[in-house]
């Protein structure tokens, strides 16, 4: 009798560590991959949904105008004649969003 109540008292461990391994696990997964994974899909499809005349930020903080789109490079126009050639990526969604006040 006191062998099966020690057997029990240790499987019972094992299944509080067990379970506190998957809540952290699981608490990691809520606060930390799935927000990022839900920012990365918005910047992608911020990215697509970009056109000629939008005004955009890049992430060395230039701002300026989509003047043409070539694959993945794009032209901005910082004034009036002076253009860039930027890469796609190099385009942010959250400094564009906060410079031209949208959410």
């Amino acid at each position: 009798m006191k062998l099966w109540i020690l057997l029990q008292a240790e499987g019972s461990g094992i299944m509080g560590q067990v379970f506190l391994f998957g809540s952290i696990i699981l608490i990691m997964y809520f606060f930390m991959i799935r927000p990022q994974q839900k920012k990365q899909k918005e910047t992608k499809n911020f990215l697509e949904a970009m056109k000629k005349g939008d005004t955009v930020v890049t992430i060395g903080g230039i701002h300026g105008k989509v003047n043409a789109m070539d694959g993945d490079t794009i032209t901005v126009e910082l004034d009036k004649g002076m253009k860039i050639k930027v890469e796609k990526s190099a385009i942010s969604a959250e400094y564009t969003k906060k410079a031209t006040g949208t959410k």
